[in-house]
């Protein structure tokens, strides 16, 4: 990997220069070399959008859109348009790309070797027809060898031929969507959008999967294996956070994105069903919860109900959060307030720092749901997305229902 990525700089850096190239339309196969031979793939459809370039990529159903994107010469530079995140690559003599994918984190840059070749539609190829079906459930156990701990969550997946579509649902969200296939009894699947960039492989044998590996990111992994079960089930999500005995109401004042100070206590907020959304912009999920409420909310808000976002951001410094969180809700058009906390979603007292009422914050997104009495009535930690397909329309179901419950009241 350390030849690859030398190379990649090397050639961005205009080291090997030739004529200008540009880039290609059409369906595009790209790669993240991780060091340890496993490469991340998904695909992306590249068009011109009033004579600019425009990347979709492409995860099952979803199609991000990517339109930061700056081409000199024979570079390419693209921005993601969530969790600061890009990549520089040199554009080829063949006009396939290659270079470097960039997270920029508060702690530094971490960079991996990147490749995408135009014209390659196939995610994975597929060499045998599928001796496996893996539509259904499946309960699952992600650990690490020698680790007595381990995390549980629910495989979804739909199965056509050999093409497989689904996603792992958790107690604080689910993986977004996922594609792959299953080879023979080898199942491949990935997805990548900016925060997730993830390989999933198994060997299938009836209703087991085995010998399970989940790559993730740059170098992160873990073991997995899983059985068919159709009843199998995630705890609630209202039991995982919930208030301290004695306590029935919230109290916070934070700064929004203008850095004027905002209080749940006021005048806003009086005689109104308010919802307090808790996320951050690094967080996919969130992500998936802030699509929703920003268009839900426009088309209620004339009913009595209000929104307030909390921004656990990856930095204390409050101009830093304030930029994340700014272009994550101009991205999402969100007309709602968007309060910086300065804390961050890994600080061990974020509880304690912001919302003491909790008995804690054990996942993000976590929406807290207040009557118009002021008072707390649920808290529900997680999001199915619609990459969960029927939980997502379960969730919308429920969501809806509890509003007007507390609208009547």
């Amino acid at each position: 990997m350390k030849h690859f990525l030398i190379v990649a700089l090397a050639l961005f850096a205009g080291l090997s220069l030739h004529a200008q190239q540009r880039l290609t339309k059409g369906i595009w196969q790209a790669k993240l070399h991780r060091s340890d031979g496993a490469d991340i793939v998904f695909n992306f459809d590249l068009v011109r959008e009033s004579g600019k370039p425009v990347i979709y990529i492409i995860n099952a159903k979803e199609r991000m859109r990517v339109d930061e994107i700056t081409t000199s010469a024979d570079s390419a530079w693209i921005k993601m348009p969530f969790f600061d995140n890009d990549f520089k690559a040199a554009i080829l003599k063949d006009g396939s790309l290659q270079g470097i994918w960039t997270r920029h984190l508060p702690t530094g840059d971490q960079t991996i070797p990147f490749t995408a070749k135009p014209g390659v539609k196939v995610r994975f190829p597929v060499r045998n027809k599928p001796a496996a079906d893996v539509s259904g459930r499946w309960p699952t156990y992600f650990y690490k060898p020698g680790e007595a701990d381990s995390s549980f969550a629910i495989g979804e997946f739909e199965q056509n031929g050999n093409t497989v579509y689904g996603t792992f649902l958790t107690s604080s969200g689910d993986y977004r969507y996922l594609q792959g296939v299953v080879d023979g009894n080898q199942l491949k699947l990935s997805t990548f959008d900016g925060s997730h960039a993830y390989l999933f492989t198994a060997r299938v044998e009836g209703k087991t999967m085995k010998e399970g590996i989940f790559y993730a990111g740059i170098t992160a992994k873990e073991h997995w294996i899983a059985k068919n079960d159709p009843a199998a089930k995630l705890p609630d999500e209202r039991t995982l956070n919930t208030m301290r005995p004695g306590e029935s109401r919230l109290d916070f004042v934070f700064p929004d994105l203008n850095g004027h100070k905002v209080s749940i206590n006021d005048p806003r907020f009086r005689n109104k069903v308010v919802i307090v959304s808790i996320g951050g912009s690094w967080c996919p999920n969130c992500m998936d919860e802030t699509a929703y409420l920003s268009k839900w909310y426009k088309e209620n808000k004339q009913r009595g109900v209000e929104v307030i976002a909390l921004a656990y951001e990856r930095t204390t410094d409050f101009e830093k959060s304030r930029q994340s969180a700014a272009k994550f809700a101009e991205r999402f058009r969100v007309t709602y307030p968007v309060l910086i906390t300065q804390v961050t979603p890994g600080d061990p007292k974020k509880t304690e720092k912001t919302l003491p009422q909790l008995t804690g914050l054990k996942g993000f997104p976590t929406s807290i749901f207040i009557d118009k009495k002021g008072e707390v009535r649920e808290v529900h930690t997680g999001f199915s997305g619609p990459g969960t397909g029927e939980h997502y329309e379960e969730f919308k179901r429920n969501f809806n229902a509890l509003i007007d419950k507390l609208l009547a009241e």
